[in-house]
């Protein structure tokens, strides 16, 4: 969709996404060009100077049809996500309504970029500093949340005043494309909005093209670090700033005063919700040897419950990985690290792209598991004396994005997660956990800036100096 209008790829190109599952046809779409990437840059930025000067309560308006629009869609997330990823219908029903709540977050930010007054030195000078829209946004979300983080990309540039083009997921292009519609279909002025969804092979070309654009002034990507660390290498060379949101390896530290019955459905949770298939995931837990035999089995009967089967029967708690490739790459972790000395507690038998829950225990560094993100529902447990082991345990990561501290005495489990390094830190709760207004993001290899709430309008606007001068200057020539 560029300028408000749909159509095809300029030499009429499609490419097809497969249900993950049966290998039936999922969607079919439009394979774009650099030519059309260009294209939806150009209409964004034709778009830009009109858009950036409406008023809050336009944008607010917009925003907020568009979220009740996208929970009256809800039953077509949830058959296009089904098809696509092999999500179940929970999966969807949550993705659909928290990006309903971003939407009217970022609605109700639009009256709060706001600015300052700084005093001068200079006699009769008012001097401001003013927030105002940045230009033509950029924006790249993922397929594993694909409702969530493909609204998140484009709701705060939208109401901070930008115009956007989106390059939507060649994992889930239908899905993708309901937001699209939702948000034309509350109104938003043609142009505002632009989407393109490419061939995979197609992907570096036409990203390189997007982010050398002149007009394109920002960019957000949620994704890989592999592959966030190339598109931060290019637009480092066009000097345009970024947004990234990758990788985790998310820690969950369980003290020797946790709760344990609350700190294992935290655990579950955190590790296999959408099959570990969630930046945020639980994928590493460190327990206090002391309590480590009671926890590690009341967990290994929880994940023997967590098993996988088709969403469209809805009769299993976990749906499909993304593909065969996934499924292959979590089988050849597992099997690695059992050969090295890991003990399989629960899962461990594949069955195309159906994976129920995994939990390994006695990990060690020599393992990849300990190291890699296994973005699937594997979690591994490392045994401590100390805190201050728990803490080096934590820490013993290139990421940094989401983690969590269980323990009753919350001034002691306070302080451990103060020493942990991530951007995220959840005080007995699950290390997945979302909301629209919070300033969500990480550190290390897990990227840098925040999505959320009054973080985003920093990330997405020009911060200026402005001043007003009144009454005669002396000038020393």
């Amino acid at each position: 969709m560029i300028g408000g209008k749909d159509r095809a790829a300029t030499d009429d190109a499609t490419f097809v996404r497969r249900n993950p599952i049966t290998n039936e046809l999922a969607t079919k779409a439009a394979a774009a060009t650099v030519d059309d990437a260009i294209a939806a840059v150009d209409a964004a930025a034709a778009a830009f100077p009109k858009w950036s000067q409406s008023t809050p309560a336009e944008r607010r308006k917009v925003l907020f049809k568009a979220a009740d629009i996208l929970i009256e869609k809800m039953p077509l997330f949830v058959e296009a996500m089904a098809a696509e990823i092999g999500a179940t219908a929970g999966w969807a029903g949550f993705n659909v309504t928290l990006a309903a709540d971003m939407l009217r977050e970022a609605g109700a930010m639009t009256t709060q970029i706001t600015g300052e007054i700084i005093p001068s030195n200079r006699p009769g000078s008012m001097a401001m500093a003013v927030r105002q829209a940045a230009g033509v946004v950029l924006s790249m979300a993922p397929w594993n949340a694909p409702v969530i983080l493909g609204v998140r990309s484009i709701a705060m540039p939208i109401a901070c005043g930008n115009t956007v083009v989106m390059k939507t997921s060649e994992i889930c292009p239908r899905t993708h494309r309901l937001i699209i519609d939702a948000l034309c279909e509350a109104e938003l002025p043609a142009g505002v909005l632009n989407a393109i969804s490419n061939a995979p092979d197609d992907a570096p070309a036409i990203v390189e093209a997007l982010i050398a654009q002149p007009a394109v002034r920002r960019i957000n990507f949620t994704g890989s670090t592999r592959v966030g660390r190339i598109i931060a290498e290019l637009a480092g060379r066009h000097l345009k700033p970024t947004l990234m949101e990758l990788g985790g390896k998310a820690p969950l530290i369980v003290l020797d005063d946790a709760d344990i019955d609350a700190a294992v459905a935290a655990a579950a949770f955190g590790a296999y919700m959408n099959q570990g298939q969630i930046c945020m995931a639980t994928e590493r837990i460190v327990v206090d040897e002391s309590i480590a035999d009671e926890f590690v089995a009341a967990l290994a009967v929880k994940a023997k419950s967590l098993k996988a089967g088709n969403p469209l029967e809805g009769q299993a708690p976990l749906g499909s990985v993304v593909d065969a490739t996934a499924a292959q790459r979590i089988e050849h972790i597992v099997k690695d690290a059992v050969s090295k000395g890991a003990t399989l507690l629960a899962g461990g038998s594949i069955e195309g792209t159906l994976v129920s829950a995994i939990l390994l225990d006695n990990v060690t560094p020599s393992m990849k598991v300990y190291k890699e993100e296994s973005f699937g529902p594997v979690v591994t447990i490392a045994r401590v004396k100390s805190v201050d082991e728990a803490v080096a345990i934590a820490n013993d990561t290139e990421y940094g994005l989401s983690s969590a501290v269980f323990g009753k005495d919350t001034v002691r489990a306070m302080a451990v997660a103060r020493r942990i390094e991530s951007g995220i830190c959840h005080i007995n709760g699950p290390t997945v956990h979302d909301e629209a207004q919070m300033p969500f993001g990480g550190v290390k290899a897990s990227g840098y800036g925040r999505f959320g709430g009054k973080a985003a309008i920093q990330e997405f606007t020009e911060l200026r100096w402005i001043t007003v001068q009144d009454g005669p200057i002396h000038y020393p020539i």
